[in-house]
């Protein structure tokens, strides 16, 4: 089984490509399910090609056969995730490949769900098909970087979304903000939201904004992200705009406090540790209901929090070009720097302009 890309050939990378960006189609509708996409080809020409749409519907491999018909049988399958080997929602698509009688699978990816993992290549080599895997994995982790997260390490992939001045400033002293940056960026921003499967805010953005924390995308297929209000002691109920919309709120609190009975919204209660609640528990707890990835829209004390607790794997970061002055809010708070050795550095992913705004993608080193 190869798992080098340059021992596969250009045609091989050239249908790996198209099945990674059918894939992607569906980024805001299949989850918990990760984004697949399937390409049936014989040598350059395709016979069939398909995506998971939506989660407990049809995988990527039915559409892609379905579409081939007959022709599939002696063709290659290049699927950017291993196909399934159980029955969930689903029958198991490789079973639906054997019975198509493909000569030759390849995969970009194993899957890590331990109901497959490794098992659809199994019964795919028991029924005399070729199977090689590791064509563009790289790009097909990073598609689906919080499904794997939260099967591999147990918790979501957690990126935090930041905007602010040339200053570094997220506000004036009095918490006003609106709008630091331009209609251009403010957009880009619901598209990331419409990818996660959790919109993680904290008590005090709550209490000071009253925000909504929806998807407005028009004209778009988007499953609701679940809007979770990290409040310990259940401080901002009042502001009641964050369970309006359409969308299901989740709220995580001190074990301490009792939870209202609420028609518009759940509760979970989450451990403590030193006094606050404990960020780890709470990532495991989203997990747990599913969340591949978590998109942070909060204050500089919980984003700074995440990020002093390593939890930060990914920021997303609009820089307007405007100056706030030395009284403005900080981006992030409580990092606890005070030597230069102690600086965070991080690594630009990507960088582009949206609108008159700057906007940076980056990972902690």
């Amino acid at each position: 089984m190869r798992a080098d890309s340059t021992a596969f050939s250009a045609v091989d990378h050239l249908h790996m490509a198209n099945a990674l960006r059918l894939a992607e189609r569906g980024r805001w509708t299949t989850r918990p399910n990760p984004m697949v996409g399937c390409v049936i080809a014989r040598g350059e020409q395709v016979l069939g090609q398909g995506w998971h749409q939506r989660a407990g519907g049809p995988h990527a491999e039915v559409f892609a056969l379905r579409e081939a018909g007959a022709q599939a049988r002696g063709a290659t399958a290049y699927v950017t995730l291993e196909p399934c080997a159980h029955h969930g929602r689903t029958p198991p698509c490789a079973l639906a490949l054997i019975e198509a009688g493909v000569g030759r699978v390849v995969a970009a990816l194993r899957d890590p769900f331990p109901q497959v993992d490794g098992g659809g290549f199994d019964l795919l080599r028991q029924a005399g098909i070729e199977v090689e895997q590791g064509l563009l994995a790289a790009q097909a982790r990073e598609l689906n970087q919080g499904f794997l997260s939260r099967i591999e390490r147990g918790r979501p992939w957690l990126r935090v979304k930041l905007a602010c001045s040339l200053d570094g400033r997220t506000a004036m002293a009095d918490g006003s903000s609106k709008w630091i940056t331009g209609p251009a960026a403010r957009e880009d921003v619901q598209q990331w939201r419409a990818r996660a499967g959790a919109i993680l805010t904290g008590a005090g953005t709550v209490l000071a904004d009253d925000p909504h924390l929806t998807v407005r995308l028009a004209q778009a297929e988007v499953m609701p992200p679940l809007r979770v209000v990290l409040d310990a002691r259940l401080r901002s109920l009042e502001c009641a705009r964050v369970r309006q919309g359409g969308a299901p709120t989740l709220y995580l609190h001190d074990a301490a406090v009792s939870a209202p009975d609420a028609a518009d919204a759940a509760f979970a209660s989450v451990p403590s540790v030193d006094g606050r609640l404990d960020l780890e528990a709470m990532l495991a707890l989203l997990a747990a209901r599913g969340v591949n990835e978590v998109h942070t829209e909060a204050g500089a004390t919980l984003s700074g929090a995440l990020l002093r607790g390593g939890w930060v794997d990914e920021l997303l970061l609009y820089q307007a070009p405007t100056l706030l002055g030395e009284q403005g809010r900080p981006l992030l708070d409580g990092l606890g720097i005070e030597r230069m050795q102690q600086q965070r550095r991080l690594q630009v992913l990507d960088q582009r302009w949206v609108g008159e705004d700057l906007r940076l993608r980056l990972r902690p080193v």
